[in-house]
Formats: C-alpha cells, structure tokens, sequence
C-alpha cells in the first residue's frame, strides 16, 4: 500500500461495485441472502433513503443490537452513506448495559433482533421504555434516554411502538438518488463514522470514537497483511459489533472486493460448514473458536484444502494449537495481529511468510504509516530493543478520542499524540513486538514481577491441559500470589500438586502457583477477550482472601 485513502466508508463500497458489479459481496451458508456488490451496494442505498425519511441526520448516532445478520451489514453502510453515527452494542448486554450504552451515547435510533441467548432485548427494550407499548413508531418520549426516537425490529413479529424492517425498507423510495449522493458527496472521511463500547474491564465502558479514514485505512493495510484479493472468501463468525468483525473482517474484505462469508453467531459445526460450502480461502478467530472446531468430533468430515489465510487474535496462542490449524486447517498463512479498539483497532501484524515461531511467540511488526515503540510506564522514555516497556503506538490509526470523556482521552492519548496502551511488550532487534502482558496484569510477588504469560506458555507444555490463565491474587505477606486456573482436556486429569511440581521444575521457584483451580470455562467478553479481573475477584470470594484484599486497596 503506497499511500493512505482518503474514502468514506459509503463511497468505498460505491467504488467497489463499479469494480466489481456482478462479484460475489455477501454469501450466507444458513439464510436466503445472497448478494452482488453491485446488489448489494443498492440495497444499502435504499436503506440509506429510508433512514433519511425517518429524520435521521449527519452526525445522529444509531445504535445495532443484533448478531451477524444482514441488517447489520446493510445497516452499517446505509448509515455510513448518509453520516450517521453507527454505535455498536455487545449482544451479551443486559439490561444495566444497555441502559447505560443508549443513555452515553446519546442514541437517535436503535435497530434490534428480538434477542440472543439468554438476553430477551425486546423485554429489556420495555422495561427501559415502559411507554414504548402505547407510543406510534417514531414517536417515543422517554426521560431516561431523551435522545431515542426510533426502535427498529428486524423480528418478522409487530412489536408495539416499533417500526419493522419491512416498514422501513420501501419507506424512502420517494428520495432521489441525486439527493442521497449529495449528502454522500459533501462527507469527511475524517469524520467520526462508528463508536465501539470498549470491554468495560476497569470502570464504565467508553465509547470509541473512529472515523472513515480509521477504519478503512486499517481494514485495507490488515487485507494486505493477507494478500486478500475479489478471489478470497472470508468466512466470518467473530462478532461485527466488535473491531474484530467490523475492520480486520468486513472492512478487510471490502477495500479488496474480497467475498464475505458471515457466521450469525459462532458455532463450530456453523463454522465448518459454511467454510466447506463456500469453499473459504480465509477464516478468522480467536484461539478458543479454532480449539472448539479442531476438537470438535466432527472435525475429520469436513473439507479444509480451500483455506489459506485467516486471523487468530483476541489472546495469545498457544504453539500446539498453531501447529495444529496450519496442520489440520491447511491455513498456512494465517497471521496475528495486535491492537485494541482505540487504535482501530491494529497496530502490528505478522506477514505471509513469517515462521511459525515468530506467528506464535510475536504480533508481527507495525502496519504501514503506523508508528510503534517502547517506553518505560513510569518515566515515559524509549526504551532500546529487548527491553520491556509500555507499548505505545502513533498514526492514522488512533481515535478521535472516547466520546464526551476529555479527561479519559487525555489519559490515554498523549500531548505528542501517543496511544498508551497499558500493555507489556518487547521489540527485537528486526521490529517485531512481543506482547508480554497488561501493566495491570503484572503480578508482583514479594518484589519480583512476574508476567503470567511466561507461566501460562509452560502450562501449554503439559499435554493434559487444553486452556490454562494465570492470575494474581492477593496476599497479606508477599501482595500478591499467584494463581493457575486450567481447563483440562476431556477425559485428563491432573492435581492441583502435579501443577505446581511441573512449574517448580522448570521455572524459577518464585514462579510456582501457589493456588490451582480447575473449571470447564473462563468467563469472556462476547468478542472472545478472556475477562481476568472477573477470575480473581471469584478467586478472592472462593479461597476467602477478601481481607488480604482490603490490605491490598488500603
């Protein structure tokens, strides 16, 4: 990539359907939607005049609460055609969160399915809205949330006070194509386009802001990282409401003409399939999507030989199950990335032909027009290679800042434009970064740091462990211990003593756990983030250190 692009997101795929018309743009394997770019591209046209009708203006924020459907995909460049602001939702969100989302964000318009695993969204959407059942669609008034106008459903069932989708769809077919395109025409790409919640692991969570120029420069350089061209399929089972979904898949395929090959939401025979029926060159994950399907009894039935390429991001991957999806999924040019959502979210990648030692224990070196380095957290300066520091990173790639939060902006982003990123890492002598932990995971017993995930990589070791994370908790003598907590492989067993022998044994004796816990999952965030700080404050409620932990804070 010679230089940036200077596009929206609603002209790129206008770009990419004079290019490629009549080549595949959205490919569903479980549903009656197959589309064109140039099919495609319309449809979102339409939708985009319909929002118009609706009162929904350039800068108004409309927030999607659904799975990988195709309103998502459709709703995503309809609003991008017309400057409104897409504010993604967790579909794992209940009803506290929701609340929360809508109310900061300052939402016009919610868009949403009727509800997914154990969240009912039309029963919470009621509850927020207790007059929503006798108000006409279109006109809600709500303390609460004062800035909420319009509730779409895309269920095939009436809700009360909501527009459907099928309302809405034929709704603008009186606006004129020349008045669509002049509002398309006269957008920034330097405007802000999407705003992703972050995680929430510390606080509130806090709107992202990106823009068109984010976005797409970053879903390009991470396509390029892959060598996606319009002949790659990318099947897509990692959520659009995360970056994940939204830039390293659907903006990667389309800055390429690349086919998508969305997963509603993951299940690994879901998965499987829709990779053998479309025969996909590319699928993306994160290490426990990939474990779940090469574990899976089905495994063997299906057809793996189309795939090449992929992502493997979230958390770090284990060497074992690397070997194994280059293996067994044939995807030898699968690549890791590195980044969070306020750099949009990528700053460093691996590249086809990079060694499978630098794929497992590196996340690449920086993407094109983004800077990269080390400093120390305390004083702020370059550190030299081999040293640990915080990773910060500078470019085209940062945030606006996190909306209507100053103060946070400024904490996070420097007075030089530095993203700090609160993470661990190392740089080697050849640019490639080594992420070695968050600051605040560090565990410091007793005075030594010890970062978990030099703990964890040795557990992978052990053949009877399938997923294992290391935690502190803490400690009235030496303020922190350490803790392991396993998932074992189906039909292993191992003692809470055998661990910690094996750690003893070939680790420095400050290193040993001195808890072992062993459970059948770790709670996550729905974009596959493993939440820690959920594990120790179980850790500390079940081994009974609340007193240690008051020390701790005191």
């Amino acid at each position: 990539m010679e230089k940036l692009i200077e596009i929206t997101v609603g002209s790129l795929l206008d770009e990419m359907a004079k290019r490629y018309p009549d080549h595949d743009c959205v490919l569903y394997t479980d549903r009656p939607f197959r589309k064109t770019y140039s099919e495609f591209n319309e449809l979102c046209n339409k939708v985009a005049k319909s929002f118009l009708k609706l009162g929904i203006k350039k800068g108004d924020h409309i927030a999607i609460w659904a799975t990988n459907i195709p309103e998502w995909l459709i709703t995503l460049f309809a609003s991008a055609k017309i400057g409104a602001i897409l504010v993604t939702v967790n579909t794992n969100y209940k009803v506290f969160e929701v609340e929360y989302l809508l109310k900061q964000s300052d939402t016009h318009t919610l868009i949403l399915m009727d509800g997914f695993k154990d969240s009912n969204y039309i029963q919470i959407i009621n509850e927020l809205c207790p007059d929503l059942k006798n108000s006409e669609p279109g006109n809600l008034h709500n303390e609460k949330l004062p800035f909420l106008k319009n509730i779409i459903s895309v269920s095939s069932e009436k809700h009360s006070g909501m527009f459907s989708w099928e309302d809405i769809v034929d709704l603008g077919n009186d606006i004129s194509d020349e008045e669509l395109y002049a509002i398309s025409n006269s957008l920034d790409c330097h405007d802000v386009i999407n705003m992703q919640y972050t995680s929430g692991t510390t606080g509130f969570p806090k709107g992202v802001m990106l823009t068109h120029y984010n976005i797409v420069n970053n879903g390009r350089c991470i396509g390029d990282c892959m060598h996606l061209t319009h002949e790659d399929k990318l099947c897509i089972p990692v959520p659009f409401f995360h970056c994940f979904g939204l830039v390293l898949a659907i903006m990667a395929c389309v800055t390429h003409g690349t086919s998508m090959v969305p997963v509603d939401y993951y299940s690994p025979l879901k998965v499987m399939n829709a990779i053998q029926t479309e025969r996909c060159t590319a699928v993306h994950g994160v290490p426990t999507m990939y474990i779940a399907m090469l574990e899976h009894p089905d495994f063997d039935k299906f057809d793996f030989s189309s795939l090449r390429t992929g992502i493997m991001s979230g958390s770090p991957c284990p060497v074992k199950v690397m070997e194994a999806v280059i293996e067994k999924m044939n995807m030898k040019d699968i690549t890791i990335p590195y980044g969070q959502t306020e750099s949009s979210p990528v700053c460093t990648q691996t590249r086809i032909g990079d060694s499978l030692e630098l794929r497992v224990s590196s996340v690449g070196r920086a993407l094109p027009f983004i800077e990269c380095k080390i400093v120390d957290p305390e004083t702020n300066q370059d550190l030299p290679d081999g040293v640990p520091g915080e990773f910060v990173a500078r470019g085209y790639n940062i945030m606006k800042g996190y909306y209507k939060m100053p103060e946070a902006t400024a904490q996070a982003i420097d007075a030089d434009g530095w993203l700090h990123t609160g993470d661990l890492a190392t740089r080697d002598e050849n640019g490639y970064y080594k992420i070695t932990g968050r600051i605040k995971d560090m565990i410091i017993r007793g005075g030594e740091n010890i970062y978990p995930k030099e703990i964890e990589e040795f557990l992978y070791t052990l053949p009877e462990i399938k997923d294992v994370q290391v935690i502190g908790v803490p400690s009235k003598v030496y303020g922190e211990e350490i803790m392991a907590c396993i998932i074992l492989k189906e039909g292993c067993s191992l003692t809470e003593e055998q661990v910690k022998e094996a750690v003893k044994a070939n680790m420095a004796r400050h290193k040993t756990p001195k808890y072992v816990g062993f459970m059948d999952s770790f709670p996550m965030t729905a974009s596959g983030k493993i939440q820690k700080y959920k594990m120790r404050e179980k850790a500390i409620a079940d081994l009974g250190l609340q007193d240690d932990a008051a020390i701790e804070t005191a």
